[in-house]
C-alpha cells in the first residue's frame, strides 16, 4: 500500500531516524548525539508505576519495571533498545519499558548494553547474554517465576534473536521471543534494500554506518552478528516478528519467520503496511505503533 500518512510526515520530518550525515560524524559527536532526543515527546507517557528500580548485573546496567503493586512472583520480559547499536539506551526507551510492563503485566527488565564504537561487537551481544543468563540464575531477585521472553526492537531485535538461540544452546527454555523489525543479517543484499534504500526513515547507507560500527572487521556470517545465518534454528522460543512495508529490514525479518516456521518453531508474523522503521517506539506519532504495542503484549501473556 502506499506510505502511511503518518508516515510520510515523518519522513518529511526527519531525514533519518538517527539524523543525517552519520557517515561523517566523529566519536564525540556520537557522543553529544546520544544526549539528545528529538523524538521524547513522542515515545509514549511515563506513566507512574508501583515499582521502578536500576540495578547492574555484573557491569552492565539494567532497569526494572513492575506494574503490578503486588510482591508475588511474575513472567519476566527483557527488553532490548534499538538505535543501531550505537545509540538509545535504557533512559531514551524509558516510555517502552514501562508500556511493556503495563500492557504484559510482567516484570520487565531493560538492558542497558555497552554501544558502538567504544564498546564494538560482541560486547553488546556479551551484556545482552549476560542478563538474561542472570535472569534465570537468581528467579528472586527479578520476582521471577520461571518464565522468561525477550523482546527487541531494530538492533535490540538482533540481540534478542541472538540471546534466544544462546539461550537454547545452554538449555535455558525462554517462553518467547519477541522481534520487531530486527536486525537479522548484515549482509544488505535483500530488495527491501533496494525498494527502501533512502528517505524512508532508515537508509541503507545508515544501515552499513550502523554495522561498520558495530562490528567492523567481523566475518558477516557470525550468527551472533547475522542470526539469519544460524546453522540451526529447530528448537528455538516461539516468536512473533513485526516488520514494517517501507524499511531496509524488513525481508530479513520475513525471512527469519518463514526459517523458523519451516523448522517447526511456532511463529507469527505480522507485516505493518504503510510504515516505516522505528515506528513501534512512537505511539505518539503513529497508530500503528499503538496496535502493534497491544498486539506484542497480546502474544506476550499468551506465552506465560
Amino acid at each position: 500500500m502506499p506510505l502511511h500518512p503518518q508516515a510520510r510526515d515523518f519522513v518529511a520530518q526527519n531525514s533519518s531516524v538517527a539524523g543525517a550525515g552519520l557517515s561523517s560524524l566523529s566519536p564525540a559527536e556520537i557522543r553529544e548525539m546520544r544526549e539528545q532526543d528529538l523524538l521524547a515527546p513522542h515515545r509514549g507517557p511515563l506513566t507512574k508505576l508501583p515499582f521502578v528500580r536500576d540495578e547492574r548485573v555484573g557491569d552492565v546496567p539494567i532497569r526494572i519495571y513492575r506494574a503490578d503493586p503486588g510482591d508475588g512472583p511474575l513472567p519476566v520480559v527483557v527488553y532490548f533498545h534499538g538505535g543501531g547499536w550505537v545509540f538509545g539506551s535504557v533512559k531514551r526507551n524509558d516510555a517502552t519499558g514501562r508500556g511493556l510492563a503495563i500492557g504484559t503485566g510482567a516484570v520487565v527488565v531493560s538492558v542497558d548494553y555497552r554501544l558502538a564504537p567504544e564498546d564494538p561487537f560482541p560486547a553488546a551481544a556479551d551484556d545482552a547474554w549476560t542478563v538474561v543468563r542472570d535472569i534465570f540464575a537468581r528467579p528472586a531477585f527479578y520476582q521471577s517465576n520461571g518464565s522468561v521472553a525477550v523482546i527487541g526492537d531494530s538492533a535490540g531485535g538482533n540481540l534478542a534473536a541472538v540471546a534466544a538461540w544462546q539461550a537454547r544452546d545452554a538449555g535455558l527454555t525462554l517462553a518467547h521471543q519477541v522481534l520487531v523489525y530486527p536486525v537479522l543479517d548484515v549482509a544488505m543484499d535483500t530488495p527491501s534494500y533496494t525498494e527502501n534504500a533512502k528517505g524512508l526513515g532508515l537508509d541503507a547507507a545508515d544501515m552499513a554506518w550502523f554495522a561498520e560500527q558495530y562490528a567492523a572487521g567481523t566475518d558477516p556470517a557470525d550468527p551472533r552478528l547475522s542470526p539469519l545465518r544460524l546453522p540451526d534454528v529447530t528448537g528455538l522460543a516461539p516468536a512473533t516478528v513485526v516488520t514494517a512495508e517501507y524499511d531496509v529490514l524488513r525481508d530479513e525479518g520475513e525471512s527469519y519467520a518463514a526459517r523458523l516456521a519451516e523448522a517447526g518453531v511456532p511463529v507469527e508474523m505480522r507485516r505493518y503496511d504503510g510504515m516505516v522503521h522505528g515506528f513501534f517506539v512512537l505511539p505518539g506519532l503513529f497508530d500503528q505503533a499503538v496496535e502493534a504495542g497491544d498486539y506484542v503484549a497480546e502474544r506476550l501473556r499468551a506465552s506465560f
